[in-house]
């Protein structure tokens, strides 16, 4: 028997054993008329639980408005079905821990659990407008100085920082007013068969797990308008590490399954699988280093993505500079399959992702892997990977010549995202600054024609080649290679034939 399922078994015993006890929360006072604040009878049931050494605190069938409530150790909060915890729309209702107000509160708590079929309800757009206006009378002040509140004046649903053996079951979490739910510095956590739907306001990101250990992520369905699924990283000294997310469906107005873009510490050991995106608005799988941290051994595999503006983007970036760049390596994404749309992937969602003209002019943009001049991404696999593009390139519209490769901006200090670059000179592929990259069993395609080259890679060092397959291309080069050293290529498949694709620069 394994390390790991001695550890699931250990919890399940300890978790049966912790939460025998049942407090429901209507005999402390809780009223589920939806009007009455709840705050102090909730609160006061999860203290009791707490004090006889916990027990499973139990939300009723009704609507239960409420501020802020702390989740303390050996507690569960079980949500009955039919139940709505329903977060107030006053911000003087709310608590905070370090930086973040939310719903639900818990820090360095152990064996805590949030479960049952009902929902957690943010009213996250009304409550939003109520901050906006505290801002603009200037009851509170506000950095950003946008027409939106800073996120961290908008409550989230659950943040857990410290926490050890956390487990979210089936519950429902909606209408988040900034990040639905975040877990930070976290460990030995199980998240299964919940839903989220997050579209109610700006940065409503699905789920973000921060610095976290142990973690196992399954059969979770993220409707977000922001990143979906996003491990990030803020600790230079620690990191996301053996995290594992599966059987997943995402929904985004930004990246599907996103690592970054906080990066200080990094992301290590990190497997994700069985994953379905669709109608997202920037990339399925982004992979991103820009604040000195290090990702390596990451494997992705068996993902399916359906219009979504990109398909991967792996970028090692440079934007904090008292730190030196930081490292991408090990990284094996296999088993994807990807359509992307001509036309905008999130159209008619409340919030949406800007049309690509008013970020960067540019035609459709291929998968990415691009590190730094000196500092480039290492060791990536990519195997058995389908894209199908719309097509339909203007040059009218966007055009990067094949003799002016070296325009293409670094932007190393940038925010990072698929379309960071603007226009790009290939449709399929494009890779810059990188070492030990190998593409096996690869099929690129479009729909309709596209004046630019499938494939352009750019200072690569060692590029294996084993099994490429483009069956549309409008003209040669298919292929183009500047400054690529040690490159091998076989079973390269194009309407041209195999000698004539590839141009060397």
């Amino acid at each position: 028997m394994s390390n790991r399922i001695k550890i699931t078994l250990i919890l399940c015993f300890v978790y049966a054993a912790t939460y025998a006890q049942t407090f429901n929360i209507k005999d402390f006072g809780a009223n589920g008329n939806g009007l009455v604040l709840n705050t102090e009878a909730i609160q006061k049931t999860i203290d009791e639980a707490y004090a006889k050494g916990g027990g499973k605190v139990i939300v009723p069938e009704g609507v239960f408005l409420t501020g802020t409530i702390r989740l303390k150790s050996n507690v569960e909060l079980y949500l009955a079905k039919g139940a709505v915890l329903l977060g107030s729309v006053n911000l003087s209702d709310y608590e905070r821990n370090a930086r973040w107000y939310a719903v639900i509160l818990a820090q360095n708590e152990q064996h805590i659990a949030i479960t049952g079929e009902g929902t957690i309800d943010g009213q996250g757009k009304e409550l939003a407008k109520n901050i906006l206006k505290l801002v603009k009378n200037g009851a509170i002040k506000d950095s950003l100085k946008v027409n939106r509140p800073i996120e961290t004046l908008r409550p989230q649903l659950i943040e857990f920082v410290g926490c050890a053996g956390v487990k979210l079951q089936r519950v429902n979490l909606k209408n988040a007013s900034c990040w639905v739910e975040t877990y930070d510095h976290c460990t030995d956590m199980v998240i299964d068969s919940i839903r989220v739907e997050s579209t109610a306001y700006w940065n409503n990101d699905g789920m973000d797990i921060v610095d976290c250990k142990n973690v196992k992520i399954t059969n979770c369905n993220i409707n977000a308008a922001d990143d979906g699924i996003c491990l990030k990283s803020s600790d230079p000294q620690s990191a996301c590490e053996n995290i594992d997310v599966s059987n997943c469906t995402i929904r985004s107005s930004a990246s599907g399954v996103k690592f970054g873009t906080a990066s200080l510490g990094g992301f290590k050991n990190i497997r994700v699988n069985h994953i379905y995106v669709f109608n997202t608005y920037r990339t399925a799988l982004s992979l991103e280093i820009v604040d000195g941290g290090i990702m390596e051994n990451v494997t992705i595999t068996d993902v399916v993505a359906k219009n979504t503006g990109g398909a991967i983007f792996i970028r090692l970036g440079h934007r904090r500079k008292d730190v030196p760049p930081g490292t991408i390596r090990h990284i094996l994404i296999k088993d994807v399959t990807v359509e992307v749309p001509k036309g905008k992937p999130d159209e008619g969602y409340d919030i949406a992702g800007p049309p690509a003209e008013d970020i960067y002019p540019h035609n459709l943009l291929p998968a990415e892997v691009v590190g730094l001049p000196g500092h480039p991404v290492q060791d990536v696999i990519l195997e058995n990977i389908n894209i199908t593009y719309a097509g339909g390139a203007d040059k009218k519209y966007a055009y990067v010549s094949l003799d002016s490769l070296g325009t293409v901006p670094e932007r190393e200090g940038a925010y990072p995202e698929y379309s960071m670059f603007g226009e790009l000179p290939s449709w399929g592929f494009y890779a810059r600054h990188a070492e030990g990259l190998q593409l096996k069993n690869i099929t690129l395609k479009y729909v309709e024609n596209d004046f630019r080259p499938a494939v352009v890679m750019d200072d690569v060092n060692v590029l294996t080649v084993d099994g490429l397959n483009i069956p549309t291309a409008n003209g040669l080069p298919v292929i183009v290679l500047r400054n690529v050293l040690k490159e091998s290529f076989k079973n390269v498949k194009t309407r041209f034939g195999d000698k004539k694709t590839i141009m060397k620069k």
